[in-house]
């Protein structure tokens, strides 16, 4: 998937909140379902993208949160069964879909077969979450509030696809370090080629900007 996605939260806690203020100003098109009424009325005075009040684990709810349009369900309640549940019926109702499932504890591989990701938030925060969704970054390392570790895909038509290192501004407060398998430490005679990844240094505050430059 390349570009913005149409992103189906279940759940609107701490993490899912979280989640979907990140996306939203990411420019992704989010829907929030949640089952509480209070907290969604709440999302609703505090979120700007649609809050669906319901439980995602019933088919007419996630079909009105728009299931058969969706290209990712993230099942972030605090429930790993009520998660799991979600992701189950997604794949049953919309295949193509990509699911990811938060756990409450460290996850093993026993959920691998039955959905696309698995997080634990509660180890790395909720950009482990957004990571999951964005299929194009992954965070190695997430040292919240000083600097991340991203592997980022230089996609088609990127601003840095094709260019050399000393021919590329990067914002201040972000580093390249090397290529994804980390064979290659990057200089500036380095060439950012399209469909490859890069290892990135990058301060939060300077995120999405660096991952504009690498998405067309």
């Amino acid at each position: 998937m390349d570009g913005n996605f149409r992103i189906v939260i279940a759940g609107g806690g701490r993490v899912g909140n979280r989640v979907a203020h990140i996306l939203d100003d990411r420019g992704h098109d989010v829907t929030v379902v949640e089952r509480d009424p209070e907290r969604a009325e709440a999302l609703s005075d505090d979120y700007v993208a649609t809050v669906i009040e319901g439980d995602a684990t019933r088919p007419g709810v996630l079909e009105q949160a728009g299931l058969e349009r969706a290209d990712v369900v993230a099942a972030l309640t605090s429930q790993t069964g009520t998660n799991l549940a979600v992701c189950l019926l997604t794949r049953e109702l919309a295949p193509d879909t990509q699911t990811v499932v938060r756990t409450e504890s460290e996850p093993g591989a026993e959920f691998d077969r039955f959905v696309d990701e698995v997080i634990f938030p509660e180890r790395a925060g909720a950009r482990a979450a957004v990571n999951a969704i964005e299929p194009d970054v992954s965070t190695l390392e997430d040292v919240t509030g000083t600097l991340d570790i991203l592997e980022v895909h230089v996609a088609d038509g990127a601003p840095v696809a094709g260019r050399s290192l000393d021919e590329v501004a990067l914002p201040r407060g972000s580093l390249i370090v090397s290529d994804a398998a980390g064979d290659t430490l990057a200089g500036p005679e380095t060439v950012l080629h399209a469909g490859e990844s890069y290892l990135v240094a990058v301060e939060p505050s300077v995120v999405d900007e660096v991952l504009n430059l690498f998405r067309g």
